[in-house]
């Protein structure tokens, strides 16, 4: 467990985002502001093509702001910066399929660490995610949910204070996702991270979240900043019946559809995730920027 876990870990500050596609410009982030302190889980809920995903790249010191800055820990990103572990939603894109579920673990860790470090964080990283077993196995030979562990895995083995998550669970069966999600309340714990993820589903954020941050459609603004109040063990069935957590679905809700209608869309957007019978509603593709190089990130 860390000790430092009062104060800012990320502040955005008026940042601004356009991408240019010939003589046609995307403005995505327009004077966007928010904070997350240490320690934090912060959910930012947006609908789809919103700029969730570019603001997490910012983050993450792979797209810089045309405007406005972003610090970690108090210091101005240029670059990815050190303590950062990222995890996105396409597993199949994120792992080597020709390597072993170690090695692609390992893979993440930096090369001046001496081999046996590498190692025993690594047997550490996939013992936290249940995969201690399954080391010697490749991607193809594991279910989504367990390729998603993987990545997880490799996040982990970095040791990092800051998690940054863009949709990990939206590929995933409704069942591996309540499993994956569990597994994040609890790492997140053992490891004393801050974390910030991005997704367009609701019940997840409220589920997994500290606080969740509403914005609106592209471009994207802070419609509201929601305190969850529940109590940090969480239990998929219990933590859903409450009435806190019902209370918080119905004021997110109201707010995405509410911010959707002034912009012209309607209730039924795609991007907007509120789980029935059928299990979550999910997009593909969150931003106009979604083919940026990843592997920069799992280095």
């Amino acid at each position: 467990m860390r000790g430092d876990l009062v104060g800012s870990m990320v502040e955005v500050d008026d940042v601004a985002v356009a991408f240019r596609d010939g003589r046609s410009t995307t403005t995505v982030l327009d004077g966007l502001s928010l904070h997350v302190e240490r320690d934090e889980v912060v959910c930012l809920l947006g609908p789809s093509g919103c700029g969730k995903s570019t603001l997490l790249r910012c983050l993450a010191g792979l797209r810089a702001p045309d405007r406005g800055e972003v610090r970690l820990r108090g210091e101005p990103v240029r670059g990815v910066p050190d303590g950062l572990g990222v995890v996105f939603q396409d597993y199949g894109r994120s792992l080597l399929p020709w390597s072993t579920v170690a090695r692609n673990v390992e893979f993440g860790l930096a090369a001046d660490l001496d081999r046996s470090t590498r190692r025993a964080r690594t047997e550490e990283a996939l013992e936290a995610v249940g995969l201690a077993d399954a080391a010697g196995r490749r991607p193809g030979q594991l279910s989504g949910g367990m390729q998603q562990r993987v990545a997880i895995a490799r996040a982990l083995a970095r040791r990092p204070d800051l998690l940054l998550m863009d949709e990990p669970f939206a590929s995933v069966d409704a069942l591996t996702r309540a499993d994956l999600e569990d597994l994040l309340v609890r790492v997140r714990r053992e490891y004393a991270m801050t974390v910030v993820l991005v997704t367009h589903d609701i019940d997840e954020s409220i589920y997994l979240a500290d606080r969740v941050v509403v914005l609106s459609p592209r471009p994207a603004a802070v419609v509201a900043d929601l305190a969850v109040g529940l109590p940090r063990e969480r239990d998929q069935i219990a933590t859903r019946e409450s009435e806190v957590f019902v209370h918080l679905r119905a004021q997110a809700a109201e707010l995405l559809r509410s911010g959707l209608s002034r912009s012209g869309a309607h209730h039924g957007h795609p991007g907007v995730g509120e789980r029935g019978e059928r299990g979550p509603v999910v997009g593909v593709g969150d931003d106009p920027g979604d083919g940026v190089q990843r592997e920069h990130l799992e280095r």
